[in-house]
């Protein structure tokens, strides 16, 4: 007999309209859910019930995240980023009435610390780092100066990084070549400098990196898809990326720390990568591994006058999946797994690895729009320990006796490590999975 279908473990209903974004905060024992009419809505995944509910913006909401474990980014379409204060002291004072219930008085909203004005016309979602290398964005030691990068004001295809607490513009990212509109971002620091990975609306993708010059250089430009990219995520190794469309790819891209030498290129030129209709990945054998390649410098000014460079061109495997739509790609915190919400309401996982579906979650009725996953890494020794769980004891009468925690800790500990997957969709209904 066939394994049965699986089913979520929670269903979370509340919004009226469709769920956009989603995001796990303070250790997973919160979950963020933002939708269409600019409502977020934060659960206490301990009880499964919300913990604090106000209207973030006049307009649709793009993106949501977790900075440190007192506040909140929310970005929507009213042209506004706004940073929240919200440690687990403020939710005390808000309203937990979600939005499908009527109330006749506007719902309260926490401290705005930081209100950004910048472009939403793209529907481009923001993307955050530390400012520093080696720090974090989540947990009690975050980073307490981080950088933003959101599509440019003026010029779509542009894309402006500002820093935060500071709300100073510090660049201002430019292609020289013509890709449409920016449609996903991600800023990390990798072997030392700034990088920026972004989707635009002609199905490129590209990795751009800060030299010591202060000029950034495109180290990697590829056109995988031939619809617009929806969703990007970073692999945890920080190695490669992984992006999705409107149209049935799903490719993995490297994320090279220099250009090529066209001497190396030349011996190279005539691979490519074939789309597949199964699904099994395609592996591309162009890139070098920057050990491999003793002809690339990262910054161009230091390289020989007779060496020309160009950017990375191959991705490193494409697939055809054969669905059209998958948007919100994440990639799970210890990067064996992604997964991406469908517009035929499938929430899909994959194998990082081999880019092989693994798994399918179907529950939503119409289209899927937001994917998270709980990051589970950094929280396995997060909460109550295990030790004090329900264990046999000595006490001073020499009885054995039971050494327990409470309900609420064990529930805890549970959040903080179960390894979730949400999915939000067009029908204001978040889903809750424990699968892997």
């Amino acid at each position: 007999m066939a394994e049965s279908a699986p089913a979520p473990k929670n269903i979370l209903r509340g919004h009226k309209a469709q769920v956009h974004a989603a995001a796990f905060i303070r250790d997973n024992e919160r979950l963020v859910t933002a939708d269409a009419e600019g409502y977020v809505v934060v659960w206490d995944l301990v009880i499964m019930r919300p913990s604090a509910v106000w209207r973030a913006h006049e307009n649709s909401i793009l993106g949501v995240r977790g900075w440190g474990r007192d506040k909140v980014i929310t970005h929507g379409r009213d042209h506004k980023l706004i940073v929240w204060q919200l440690a687990e002291q403020d939710e005390q004072s808000l309203d937990t009435v979600l939005p499908v219930e009527h109330v006749a008085q506007p719902r309260r909203q926490p401290w705005i610390l930081y209100l950004l004005e910048v472009n939403t016309l793209n529907f481009c979602s923001f993307a955050a780092c530390p400012r520093r290398d080696g720090e974090t964005i989540c947990g009690p030691d975050a980073s307490t100066d981080i950088l933003v990068a959101v599509p440019n004001m003026l010029a779509s295809e542009a894309i402006d990084v500002f820093a935060l607490p500071g709300q100073s513009r510090l660049y201002t990212v430019k292609s020289s070549v013509k890709n449409g509109l920016v449609m996903s971002l991600r800023l990390l620091h990798r072997a030392g400098c700034l990088t920026l990975l972004a989707g635009f609306e002609d199905g490129c993708a590209s990795v751009q990196r800060l030299c010591a010059s202060g000029a950034w250089v495109t180290t990697y430009r590829s056109q995988a898809h031939s619809q617009p990219i929806l969703s990007l995520d970073l692999h945890p190794s920080q190695e490669c990326f992984f992006t999705s469309s409107a149209d049935s790819i799903i490719a993995q891209h490297p994320i090279p720390t220099a250009q090529q030498s066209l001497t190396s290129s030349a011996s190279i030129s005539g691979q490519s990568i074939r789309e597949t209709g199964s699904s099994e990945a395609n592996s591309a054998e162009p890139f070098v591994s920057d050990a491999d390649a003793p002809n690339i410098t990262a910054d161009p000014d230091a390289s020989r006058p007779t060496e020309r460079l160009q950017e990375w061109k191959h991705p490193l495997k494409i697939i055809n999946t054969k669905h059209s739509g998958q948007q919100s790609l994440k990639v799970r915190s210890d990067g064996k797994v992604f997964a991406t919400a469908g517009w035929d309401s499938k929430i899909r996982v994959y194998s990082s690895k081999t880019l092989k579906e693994l798994a399918v979650l179907q529950w939503h009725k119409v289209g899927a729009y937001a994917v998270a996953f709980a990051d589970v890494a950094q929280n396995l020794s997060a909460g109550p320990s295990m030790d004090k769980v329900a264990g046999p004891s000595v006490g001073s009468n020499g009885l054995v006796g039971t050494a327990s925690v409470s309900v609420r800790e064990r529930r805890i500990r549970q959040a903080r490590t179960t390894h979730w997957i949400v999915a939000g969709a067009k029908d204001g209904k978040v889903s809750l999975w424990d699968l892997y």
